[in-house]
């Protein structure tokens, strides 16, 4: 099988980014991963593109697939015939919310009247 052109806009930290990046290297496919979390014109890019903000997205082949996990995006990938289905563990959940991101810290913003 020929391998795709594969776009991935995720976050660092988030479990369903952490589920696709497993799922991409699982099947050994090579990909950009785009950080939309430090990067804000990559996020640009992929609400352009996906027209909506939520995360993971991923393009296959110019074909965009918004707001996915890990699992969908192995599902997709085995429908359209670009990989065939490997029962071998990835290592991480496929399908876990982002966790609560205390750990970010944010700088208040003061408004000036």
């Amino acid at each position: 099988m020929e391998k795709p052109k594969i776009i991935a806009y995720l976050k660092p930290f988030c479990g369903w980014s952490q589920g696709v990046r497993a799922v991409l290297r699982k099947y050994d496919l090579s990909f950009e991963d785009r950080d939309i979390w430090n990067d804000p014109r990559q996020r640009l890019e992929m609400i352009q593109k996906s027209g909506q903000e939520l995360s993971p997205c991923v393009e296959v082949n110019g074909h965009m697939l918004p707001d996915i996990s890990g699992e969908e995006v192995e599902a997709w990938l085995i429908e359209n015939e670009i990989v065939a289905k490997d029962h071998a563990p990835v290592g991480v959940p496929i399908n876990a919310p982002c966790a609560d991101h205390s750990e970010v810290v944010s700088t208040p913003i003061t408004l000036k009247r």
